[in-house]
């Protein structure tokens, strides 16, 4: 039964912390602590200082290629960390993924009537 406890307690702590309350009581915050709040920042800095970088060395067609891969796992982490996708609800997920495949949907059939993709 204690191990029940620990483990339970460990997962909050992986996930979230408690913040006593302006009325003196515990809160529960879901999400990271703010120690972890701090390295995922500094991971989006460097690999925003590699997108930087990338623009000043000659990588041929890699390019692009590497640039959008920085952009979608930067994207990916700021919607699961700070948007607290990760953390909340999955109807929030399932809402806010309908709406982005949406719009890509959408900005697609955009470029493809524009011919600004040759097929």
């Amino acid at each position: 039964m204690s191990g029940d406890v620990e483990q339970q307690l460990e997962a909050l702590t992986e996930t979230g912390h408690h913040v006593t309350g302006s009325s003196g009581s515990e809160v529960y915050h879901h999400g990271l602590s703010d120690h972890r709040y701090v390295i995922v920042a500094l991971s989006l800095a460097v690999m925003t200082g590699f997108e930087v970088s990338l623009t000043y060395m000659d990588v041929g067609p890699l390019f692009l290629p590497l640039l959008i891969v920085l952009m979608l796992i930067k994207f990916f982490t700021v919607v699961l960390f700070f948007m607290h996708l990760r953390f909340d609800n999955k109807l929030y997920s399932a809402l806010f993924y309908t709406g982005l495949g949406l719009a890509v949907f959408v900005y697609m059939v955009a470029m493809f009537t524009f011919h600004v993709f040759r097929l």
